[in-house]
């Protein structure tokens, strides 16, 4: 079998095998890129207007989501501009009626709850579906599972869709490129859709050339889909690559998962800012606010998320310090940027993926994107329907 034959073949079965699942995120990420602004449209009542006073403290907020219902136990809360949202689950066997509390951000109001999990509560729910679609089928972590596997295939074909746009060499040149033409002028014809030629041509080459353009963006989102959902993987490539360091990688899970820590929220914080006060000094980050707080009970620590001069996204922020739940030791103090090289391009990656950088402009790509990626998927499909009809047919 020829080379390029059988890379041939690879793409085409394996985005047969990806149609269905690119189609789900392409779409559901479109929506994602507006996930803030759709989601205040839907639920105004859970969203206050963005000011410049100081955030709510974090610990105050979890310990409230905790003295509000004793049936639940907060697992994090995130700081935002507009709204913290404290995570909760139950603390035995039964189903809590909820898993969000939502708060104003600076004065700790409650402003609603929701069971984010389940479309069949009302609308309210309808983001934090897509958000769950969009990451793991709604399927929790077999969907993860899955997508993860799909996102790795996804990146290798990448390649492998590069790879095949590019101009025939030897016999395969010969019987079906015209002599004559050079190189560079037989590579920009992938690049290009001629919409006058037969519905066929049309969507063959906007399979081609809409695959060329958008190249560099589908990479970033399928490596950066590993990232998520297949974090092995993607973790062993980046610590083999340069300096990686992540809680989550870097320390063993415990015998049993933690319960309860002797070490409260509220203590928890306070360590952090000790270290975060220390980096200010020794190195000269600047520390904007609390962006997330939460803990990690399979491994035994908590995790205190700011935004520093260190981080590049346009929300929130992943300069963090790590904090043992049992002694109160700081493990790790991470900055977004500028520390470890694997930190920073997993920074970046993540930045782009969720467009939380270069405002709405940005936005509006990443839209575009997800639907340029079903859009590949509808016309990879159709491709080898036509095939697949003319190979059946006996009359050719």
């Amino acid at each position: 079998m020829k080379i390029r034959h059988f890379w041939v073949l690879a793409h085409r079965y394996t985005g047969l095998a990806l149609t269905a699942f690119l189609i789900v995120v392409g779409l559901s990420g479109s929506m994602l890129a507006f996930f803030k602004e759709l989601d205040t449209a839907i639920n105004p009542g859970f969203f206050v207007s963005a000011q410049s006073g100081k955030p709510v403290d974090p610990a105050n907020l979890l310990e409230t989501a905790e003295n509000l219902d004793s049936a639940v136990r907060a697992d994090a809360a995130w700081i935002g501009d507009t709204a913290a949202i404290v995570t909760v689950s139950p603390r035995s066997a039964a189903p809590a009626a909820y898993d969000q509390l939502i708060f104003n951000p600076y004065n700790g109001e409650l402003l609603g709850r929701r069971s984010s999990t389940d479309l069949s509560h009302g609308i309210d729910n309808l983001m934090p579906f897509i958000y769950r679609l969009h990451y793991a089928l709604a399927l929790d972590e077999l969907g993860g599972w899955i997508l993860g596997v799909s996102a790795l295939l996804w990146t290798l074909d990448c390649f492998v869709g590069f790879y095949l746009t590019l101009p025939a060499t030897g016999s395969h040149r010969a019987a079906h490129n015209p002599p004559g033409k050079s190189y560079r002028r037989r590579w920009q014809a992938a690049w290009l859709v001629k919409w006058s030629a037969s519905g066929t041509r049309i969507n063959y080459d906007l399979h081609r050339a809409g695959g060329l353009w958008f190249w560099p963006m589908l990479l970033i989102f399928a490596w950066s889909s590993v990232y998520m959902n297949l974090s092995g993987v993607y973790d062993k490539l980046m610590k083999s690559l340069g300096e990686y360091h992540q809680p989550w990688t870097d320390f063993p899970d415990l015998p049993q998962p933690l319960q309860q820590g002797r070490i409260g929220w509220r203590q928890a914080r306070e360590i952090a800012e000790s270290a975060l006060n220390r980096l200010s000094l020794e190195q000269g980050i600047i520390v904007h606010g609390p962006s997330g707080f939460w803990i990690n009970r399979a491994k035994g620590f908590y995790v205190y998320d700011v935004r520093s001069s260190a981080d590049i996204q346009e929300r929130g922020g992943n300069t963090r310090v790590v904090v043992d739940a049992e002694n109160g030791s700081v493990k790790q103090v991470l900055l977004a940027t500028g520390q470890y090289s694997g930190n920073t391009i997993t920074s970046w990656l993540l930045a782009l993926h969720t467009a939380n950088i270069w405002g709405m402009p940005y936005k509006i790509l990443v839209c575009l994107l997800g639907m340029a990626i079903t859009m590949l998927s509808l016309t990879g499909l159709l491709i080898w329907l036509k095939k697949r009809r003319r190979h059946r047919s006996p009359l050719s």
